[in-house]
């Protein structure tokens, strides 16, 4: 489920003239059976509400006096979350005879036409007092205390993000929380004003807008509302159309290395920290280590925990990065595997984190692991899978994609790679040209044919980060392996510290092997991707006067002046 909860108002929208009819009553309970969380958001006090309502208990949480009590049907515990009204208030107002006057826990409430005396009184004692209306009531409540507040309060007690909140009302007074949540729905009878800053225009009338709406989130859940407003935007097709990711789908991110993957999900984190949206980055490489609007744990020497990373996550407003560049390819596989189960339960219960993003995909979700990845991630459903390497995603993980997204001059290969992974019939992209800010776009199972998107680059900077060569793990299909003439040897180098003393260690012949078979300048450009260590290295290569000494001393100088690993130089 995407919406978690319904806020609704009272009077005019569950209730008609002061009462909640059978219908709308049952309405509420087949919600509240799904798994969801009623809360009632109202301008009334408590006692009047309970003698109006007898069947309040259907409620969770009750946002009463228009945000100033938090009332818990269940226990009848109530909570003031605003200062008491003010006492010279009340008297002045009844010295100008403004009545009927009720004053609650917080609220001072009466009705029109007595804003006017109101207003005056509220001057004359200096007061730091709001007036707010409901049709024809006119409430006085302390500055800042409306229903939006009193709403955050009460989904802060039930741990629930205000984006899978979807509210309903009518009045004037409902325009904040209204607002505040991640849908907003307006009964048939609310005001003008109301029903046109909805999400959703309710075609009945108080409690029958009500029904109508449960049984739409029962039926379509966030699919009630246009991608644009839950979705985060991916760019623009060439019919001019927005083209978003919804908040329910699973998303394949493919291309070679440096198409631009990463920077694109660069821009997606900072589309959905505008949303405020909250992510969590698994960060294999270090290379999301400066993003803004997050915090990171773990660094190049130091291993983020299963605990640090849930601690976090668990935290209302905390967008994280778990960077797992100090960890080898197995450890990072069973952090990976201990936080998703935790995560999915978070996201069921709470709405967060709204989005996963899974860098470097291929080496915690492989299907060489044997882990059944569809049934472990069914909890994960906005999740982005980032890799150079789609074929080696776990079938079953693969199948269960709902947009590819793939950058580079090699995308339509890497469409029919993927295509071909799935057992799917082969791609037909016809004749498609990309331009430079262009990525193809394919839904695989929709039968829409391929389209191009064009995709902005992020503000800030996307820098790849060199503290994963130096002491991470770039994995076994990109480590170094020292073999020697004849095969004769077969150590790993993961990283350029296990390089350097792999190195030191082997024999002459095994160095000198690799040295001029240009290997080591091979690796350092197509691997770890620096052009000027690799140019370097080639010169020493080519240098046949240098004897293994010689050669071993210079590589390893040449890798130190870029990568000087903790602890080391």
């Amino acid at each position: 489920m995407y919406f978690l909860a319904l806020a609704a108002d009272y009077d005019g929208t569950i209730a008609d003239h002061g009462f909640v009819n059978a219908a709308t009553a049952e309405a509420l309970k087949r919600f509240k059976g799904t798994g969801r969380r009623l809360i009632l958001v109202t301008g009334r006090e408590i006692a009047d509400l309970t003698h109006a309502f007898a069947e309040l208990k259907i409620f969770d949480l009750v946002v009463a006096e228009n945000g100033a009590v938090i009332y818990e049907p269940a226990n009848e515990s109530e909570r003031v979350i605003a200062p008491a009204p003010s006492a010279r208030l009340v008297e002045k107002l009844m010295e100008r005879k403004v009545e009927p006057i009720s004053v609650g826990r917080s609220i001072i409430a009466t009705w029109a036409p007595h804003q006017a005396a109101v207003l005056s009184a509220i001057q004359e004692l200096g007061l730091e007092s709001q007036i707010i209306f409901n049709k024809g009531a006119v409430m006085v409540l302390p500055a800042g205390v409306n229903k939006a507040s009193g709403l955050k309060a009460a989904l802060s007690m039930l741990d629930i993000a205000v984006h899978n909140v979807i509210a309903v009302g009518d009045a004037e007074n409902d325009h904040t929380f209204l607002g505040l949540c991640g849908c907003a729905a307006a009964v048939a009878n609310a005001l003008p004003a109301i029903r046109d800053e909805a999400d959703i225009k309710l075609s009945g009338d108080h409690g029958a807008g009500v029904v109508e709406l449960i049984q739409k989130v029962i039926r379509e859940d966030a699919r009630i509302i246009p991608p644009s407003r839950h979705g985060i935007l991916v760019g623009t097709d060439r019919s001019g159309q927005k083209v978003y990711l919804e908040p329910d789908c699973r998303v394949l991110i493919a291309g070679e290395s440096e198409s631009g993957k990463s920077m694109f999900a660069t821009l997606l984190t900072e589309r959905m920290a505008e949303k405020q949206f909250e992510f969590c980055v698994i960060d294999p490489e270090g290379d999301y280590e400066g993003l803004r609007h997050a915090v990171c744990i773990g660094r190049d020497c130091t291993s983020p925990t299963t605990e640090e990373a849930l601690t976090l996550v668990c935290e209302t407003g905390v967008n994280l990065v778990i960077n797992t560049v100090a960890l080898n390819m197995s450890d990072r596989q069973r952090l990976f595997a201990s936080l998703i189960g935790p995560m999915a339960e978070l996201r069921a219960r709470t709405g967060r984190p709204h989005w996963l993003l899974v860098d470097e995909a291929h080496q915690v979700l492989s299907a060489a692991t044997g882990q059944p990845w569809h049934h472990l991630l069914k909890g994960l459903p906005a999740t982005i899978f980032i890799t150079v390497s789609p074929e080696f995603l776990a079938a079953d993980l693969l199948r269960t994609i709902d947009v590819v997204l793939v950058f580079g001059r090699a995308a339509l290969k890497a469409v029919a790679t993927i295509a071909k992974a799935l057992n799917m019939p082969a791609v037909s992209p016809d004749t498609m040209t990309l331009a430079d800010d262009e990525i193809v776009l394919w839904s695989p199972r929709s039968g829409q044919p391929l389209s191009a998107v064009r995709v902005e680059a992020p503000r800030q900077d996307h820098k790849r980060h060199t503290g994963k060569y130096a002491v991470g793990d770039v994995g076994e299909r990109e480590s170094f392996y020292f073999r020697g003439p004849r095969n004769a040897l077969n150590l790993r180098a993961p990283n350029l510290l296990r390089f350097l003393e792999i190195a030191q260690e082997v024999d002459d012949a095994t160095w000198e092997f690799h040295l001029r078979a240009k290997h080591y300048s091979a690796w350092f450009r197509y691997i770890i991707k620096d052009e000027e260590l690799a140019a370097e290295t080639a010169q020493i290569e080519a240098d046949a006067g240098l004897d293994p000494r010689e050669s071993r001393a210079r590589v390893r100088q040449a890798v130190f002046q870029r990568y000087v690993a903790p602890g080391q130089g």
